[in-house]
């Protein structure tokens, strides 16, 4: 943890930020599409794909050719997901952060900075879903400065913010292939309570599901 400083976010922040939560994301890509090869309906559609063709064809080029050309739109498929979610976020708060989390006294967005450079990001706010909540959003560590203890000291940093601003608790979501994620969050007292598949179409043929994950803060009306 040595020169890193977590500190609000600047609005000379923005590129950098913009910058690691699109690398961050894109990472996500090749064991998001590993998830979907290892879905039945992906497997059984290209068992019958090459059946079919090598029945018909009586040669292994053309069902060989055509299992590729699946794989590579399948692959298309999932970066066209991605690419959409990062485009979403971007208008949706990443382009504004500072009208989304700075004018308001229950949010907030933070950057861990190590030798004067953004290298992470996390911000919260009023969970919509969760009354009483802050929802723990936008986390995110350049490759170069993971297993460093940031990710860690940014979820205590919003623990800490929930928790002098009276919340019971901090949420969260996930999803099924940010496993290092999981074992983070799970490591410093979060529990997961529930699970459900991205209602987009694209997320349903892929079975691709999120997690919910809940810090509780308060108990028994009184402070952890």
């Amino acid at each position: 943890m040595a020169n890193i400083q977590v500190r609000k976010y600047r609005d000379e922040d923005a590129e950098a930020v913009r910058e690691i939560f699109t690398l961050g994301m894109s990472e996500h890509v090749p064991s998001s599409f590993m998830h979907l090869l290892k879905q039945p309906l992906t497997q059984m559609v290209l068992m019958c794909v090459f059946c079919a063709l090598l029945t018909s064809s009586k040669s292994f080029l053309l069902p060989i050719l055509a299992v590729t050309l699946f794989l590579a739109g399948a692959r298309q498929v999932v970066v066209y997901m991605f690419n959409s979610y990062i485009d979403t976020s971007l208008r949706k708060d990443l382009n504004s952060i500072g009208d989304t989390y700075l004018k308001h006294k229950d949010s907030c967005f933070w950057v861990a900075e190590s030798d004067g450079r953004v290298v992470a990001t996390v911000a919260c706010l009023p969970a919509e879903h969760a009354p009483g909540c802050l929802e723990l959003k936008r986390m995110s560590v350049c490759r170069s400065h993971r297993r460093m203890g940031i990710a860690k000291t940014l979820c205590g940093t919003v623990a800490e913010f929930t928790r002098d601003r009276g919340f019971a608790a901090v949420v969260l979501f996930t999803s099924l292939v940010q496993t290092d994620a999981q074992k983070l969050y799970e490591s410093i007292g979060f529990e997961k309570t529930r699970e459900f598949v991205v209602p987009e179409l694209a997320a349903k043929i892929m079975n691709f599901t999120l997690f919910e994950y809940r810090l509780d803060l308060q108990r028994d009306g009184k402070r952890d």
